[in-house]
């Protein structure tokens, strides 16, 4: 117990609250005066309580925390929180699920969201990605298709298993993704035993503007570690915010969870020509022809203060880079650029990051003002630009390094290896037959549930392309003759 006298209750205003058990009324039984200005702003803040939940990502969780970085990495980047050894950056790390609303349970089958703000001294930089180091699409056009699969139906407003399936079994490219959430990772014990991965290749430029492709992989120190379909049904029925309350009572008890930041680098005209497109987010990059580098520590030691102005509030973007780091190529990375910030400008408003969680630790000077909720509009300093009053001039050194770029314009697919089964066969043979075992009863749980015509068929036959034991399984699990199949 403390013997520290409460706070005064006031109004968002400031001004003191005299009464806040009974309103204003006439007489004893009222009715209710309309002069109760605390009713009604009461009324009116709480019918506004909730924001648009995020249309991607809507249940999750977070923590604070510090990156340290371990291994100078200025050979390959001028970004500053990747040089100097010793060097502690904070952040903010947000977990999430891909599907589901709110309210859902965050232990349903679904990939992952992990999702990173450094607050740098050279502005925020942000790694969007998730616990799987591939993505379902591979082109922007198809992201709001494939998150409507993963919806409701808008006719009885259920989940189907026939929208993902139909989806996916149209769409090969997706292959690779579902067998990664078909199988174990897609049910991760708790989110601190889980890998995060940037998924896209990205662009790392150093002082002498050479380029080099980087890939981000952090691995769990917990180590990786995932339910079992059973023991998710479980916990779901137990609790629906299993995995947010895991984490936020290991960091109670000091039990802080960290992960060591790998890269693979892969020097700049080579991975112009590797074997596989390096641009396509469906694609890994084999460790074996690029070693994992370690990078530093990024550990997890605080709970938020408060949720929703930490977590609820933080908004992610891919767009937010930092010198020494840029982007590359890759077709679904140039459309979550622009889309992230849209959506956070729909969900947040215009002024977002003037937000705490979203603020950088570095001042912040341009010729942007006005909109909804501006709480810093910089007093009275210049808004445009050219101008003789000193306003905030450009910085050169941030300028980003050229790409050249060849071909015709048009609505162009990815056609460089087109292949999408090779890898999610060697994802198949890497996985243990217990593993395989699982993986199989998985696919034929929920495809099992689909009755549109041809889904069933095209998805097998993909799995059979990945590898022949794969689609025979599933075939077999679900009751079907491989044979006709391949012949149809």
């Amino acid at each position: 117990m403390t013997n520290q006298k409460p706070s005064d209750l006031t109004t968002a205003a400031g001004q003191p609250w005299a009464d806040n058990q009974h309103s204003q009324t006439a007489g004893n039984r009222g009715p209710v005066l309309l002069q109760d200005y605390d009713l009604l702003e009461k009324l009116a803040h709480f019918d506004r309580e909730r924001i648009p939940e995020r249309v991607v990502h809507a249940k999750g969780a977070g923590a604070k925390g510090v990156f340290e970085l371990e291994n100078d990495m200025s050979q390959y980047t001028k970004a500053d929180l990747f040089n100097g050894v010793g060097k502690q950056t904070p952040v903010i790390l947000r977990f999430s699920q891909v599907a589901g609303e709110k309210g859902y349970p965050d232990t349903v089958r679904d990939v992952r969201g992990f999702a990173l703000k450094f607050y740098t001294q050279a502005g925020n930089y942000d790694i969007v990605g998730n616990n799987t180091p591939v993505f379902f699409v591979n082109d922007p056009l198809k992201f709001p298709d494939f998150i409507h699969s993963q919806k409701r139906d808008p006719k009885t407003n259920r989940r189907t298993q026939n929208m993902q399936w139909d989806f996916w079994a149209h769409s090969p490219e997706s292959l690779h993704q579902v067998t990664y959430l078909m199988g174990d990772r897609g049910l991760p014990a708790s989110y601190r035993t889980m890998n995060g991965y940037g998924s896209h290749t990205f662009k790392w430029v150093n002082q002498d503007n050479q380029q080099f492709w980087v890939k981000y992989h952090f691995i769990s120190d917990q180590g990786v570690k995932n339910m079992t379909a059973k023991a998710a049904e479980k916990a779901m029925v137990q609790n629906v915010d299993y995995l947010q309350d895991d984490l936020y009572d290991a960091i109670q008890k000091q039990n802080y969870p960290s992960w060591t930041l790998y890269v693979q680098i892969i020097p700049y005209e080579e991975g112009l020509h590797y074997r596989w497109d390096i641009f396509d987010v469906t694609k890994v990059v084999s460790h074996h022809d690029y070693p994992l580098i370690k990078v530093g520590k990024l550990t997890l030691n605080e709970n938020p203060t408060n949720n929703f102005t930490d977590i609820e509030e933080a908004a992610m973007s891919p767009a937010n880079l930092v010198p020494g780091i840029e982007v590359s190529p890759d077709k679904l990375l140039q459309g979550r650029l622009f889309s992230y910030k849209d959506a956070q400008r729909y969900r947040l408003g215009a002024n977002f990051e003037d937000l705490p969680v979203n603020k950088p630790v570095v001042p912040v000077h341009n010729y942007e003002r006005d909109g909804f909720m501006k709480a810093d509009n910089q007093g009275d300093e210049v808004n445009y630009e050219p101008n003789s009053r000193r306003g905030p001039q450009e910085v050169p050194d941030a300028a980003i390094t050229p790409d050249q770029v060849t071909g015709t314009t048009g609505a162009c697919p990815y056609h460089y290896q087109v292949d999408y089964t090779t890898q999610a066969g060697d994802l198949y043979r890497l996985m243990t037959p217990a593993e395989q075992d699982r993986l199989i009863a998985t696919i034929r749980d929920g495809l099992g549930q689909v009755t549109l015509p041809g889904v069933k068929e095209l998805e097998i036959k993909q799995f059979y392309g990945a590898d022949p034991s794969y689609g025979t399984r599933v075939a077999e699990a679900l009751g079907m003759d491989i044979e006709a199949i391949l012949k149809s």
